[in-house]
């Protein structure tokens, strides 16, 4: 069977296909609720842990403060979310496979999945980076603009619990969405809509986008600043040798296929 009757035979009415889409949502929603409930349960074991970058930095235990009776509550759904989002996502991403493979070509298939392998393996190394790197300096610097040993006003960081979870959540997300550029680049030289050459030209404009979007998506402090935006930065150049490797696969793709019009 051809590619063309293989996606002939896929075809479905789009009643249908709302109906395969809701399926995959409810499978996806149902993975999500499930590692929502066991999240929960382990909220504050998970809490622990994130809070170690800050405990490196300050060389010693911390303590949190919460202002409303019900913010640890709140805090720990949000947590039992977070968590919920990382450990449902190889589910989550398997039926959007499901939901758009029968629309692809064979060879599209498999060219898709190793953007699926990438993206968590990604995310997986900007939360990372986080948590060893840029969250202790982040720490390290806040806690350095107390006043501790002034001698009229004493000056002490005691953060809420809310805040700190915040912080730190909004920084994983960030740098882990900003190290999924290879992989959204790379899709858009597959389908044409992109190039090496294109993005060499404007890698000028990528700088001043890069420390844009880290003052936006970071706390106003340098060293979060700082250790987005020269990660954005590697990775764009990562980006351009991806699509060149692309364009490469692709063109030696069309001279197999073709040998008389790639000779000429």
């Amino acid at each position: 069977m051809s590619d063309d009757d293989d996606i002939e035979a896929s075809r479905a009415p789009l009643i249908d296909h709302l109906i395969e889409l809701r399926q995959r949502l409810l499978w996806s929603v149902i993975a999500i609720a499930i590692a929502f409930v066991i999240c929960f349960y382990f909220a504050e074991d998970i809490f622990d842990i994130l809070v170690n970058p800050f405990e490196r930095a300050a060389g010693a235990p911390v303590n949190f403060i919460f202002t409303s009776p019900q913010e640890f509550f709140f805090t720990q759904m949000k947590l039992a979310f977070f968590g919920a989002l990382f450990i449902a996502f190889p589910v989550i991403a398997t039926q959007l496979y499901m939901f758009v493979a029968p629309g692809l070509y064979r060879n599209e298939r498999g060219a898709f999945y190793p953007y699926l392998i990438a993206t968590p393996i990604l995310f997986t190394i900007g939360a990372l980076l986080v948590y060893f790197v840029v969250m202790p300096l982040a720490m390290n610097f806040f806690l350095g603009t107390q006043q501790l040993n002034e001698s009229r006003v004493k000056i002490e960081l005691l953060p809420r619990v809310s805040e700190y979870l915040g912080l730190i959540m909004t920084l994983i997300f960030a740098f882990g969405l900003v190290f999924q550029l290879p992989v959204a680049l790379t899709l858009l030289a597959r389908v044409g809509l992109t190039s090496a050459a294109g993005l060499k030209a404007k890698r000028k404009y990528a700088v001043v986008i890069a420390f844009l979007a880290a003052a936006v998506l970071t706390p106003p402090d340098p060293i979060s600043q700082i250790g987005l935006a020269v990660p954005t930065i590697l990775l764009y150049e990562i980006s351009i040798l991806a699509v060149r490797f692309v364009e490469r696969r692709r063109a030696e793709a069309e001279r197999v296929a073709d040998p008389q019009n790639a000779a000429s």
